[in-house]
């Protein structure tokens, strides 16, 4: 943590290059991780994933480390970019869900496949029209795996409150979709 607080203040006060690609070099993986389980297009996580790099690095100057972590504000960034792309008016034109991929393993049925992909984007859809602090307990526990003691720590929240937060959503997301079990 140390190195990386003197990478970012390298950044924001000479624009130090070798400290900019010492930072991406640390959370590019994680990050394109987060973005690729979202998107579902190899493709599409590379340019999102730049994306939220770019703007980090741009508005880095602007950044509080008393606020948040870098890692948590990263976190806002790409989740914030992700709902971005998919309000955009390109995504709503072209009406897409995430693309199939080509090569099926074997004994895979195509039509579960579809379905199971269509689910999915019934839920990130559900998930885009909740609060942005509810968003984001979804997103760092369902696309990157964090556990709820993480989660609190990137948002400095007690663990009960996201689990609380986090299974409000949940339940919140199977009505939205027509599963209510309660």
């Amino acid at each position: 943590m140390d190195e990386e607080i003197k990478w970012i203040r390298q950044i924001q006060h000479k624009s130090d290059k070798k400290a900019a690609n010492a930072l991406v070099d640390r959370y590019y993986r994680e990050i394109y991780g987060f973005v690729r389980k979202q998107t579902s297009n190899p493709e599409l996580a590379l340019d999102l994933t730049q994306e939220v790099f770019i703007s980090a690095l741009q508005s880095l100057r602007g950044f509080d480390g008393s606020r948040a972590s870098f890692r948590t504000w990263l976190y806002r960034i790409a989740s914030n970019r992700i709902v971005d792309h998919y309000r955009s008016a390109h995504y709503r034109y072209a009406g897409q869900s995430p693309p199939i991929a080509e090569d099926w393993s074997d004994g895979i049925d195509f039509t579960l496949e579809v379905e199971r992909r269509d689910e999915a984007q019934q839920v990130l859809d559900a998930a885009q029209r909740l609060e942005p602090t509810a968003q984001l307990i979804f997103r760092l526990k369902f696309f990157a795996d964090c556990t709820f003691s993480e989660i609190a720590g990137l948002l400095k929240l007690s663990e009960s409150t996201v689990k609380s937060k986090y299974y409000a959503l949940i339940r919140k997301i199977q009505h939205e979709l027509g599963g209510d079990r309660s």
